[in-house]
């Protein structure tokens, strides 16, 4: 069931500034940039609204180090993860040919987690 949505003063400016973002983002950022021209913005009103937008495919989300994060363009979000050090790197991936045929349907974005020793670890 499809939530109803109000257009308020909150939406309004959580709009305008989510505008702002050039590239990912945070709730917590996009809180900080809203709370000054609205102390009263709470962060359960931040996710409402960001959760909204994706449900509508309007916004793109992503988890990097254990958070959301959101982009409106459909970039794609890869790491390599060091198993032994913890240690994450954020690499590009620029295609998908090798699954495409595998696939059902039309890819918009991916996000890849590939884990492994960096070359510090993998020298001990």
């Amino acid at each position: 069931m499809e939530r109803k949505s109000r257009n308020t003063k909150q939406k309004e400016l959580l709009n305008e500034e989510i505008k702002k973002f050039n590239s990912f983002f945070t709730p917590e950022e996009l809180l900080i940039r809203s709370k000054k021209k609205d102390s009263h913005l709470g962060i359960a009103t931040v996710y409402r609204f960001l959760s909204d937008l994706t449900d509508k495919s309007k916004l793109h989300s992503y988890i990097c180090n254990r958070k959301t994060i959101y982009s409106f363009q459909d970039n794609n979000h890869c790491h390599f993860i060091c198993k032994k050090c913890g240690k994450i790197e954020h690499i590009k991936v620029n295609s998908l040919d090798f699954i495409k045929n595998k696939i059902n349907g039309q890819i918009c974005h991916f996000q890849i987690d590939v884990t492994g020793l960096c070359k510090e670890c993998s020298k001990n």
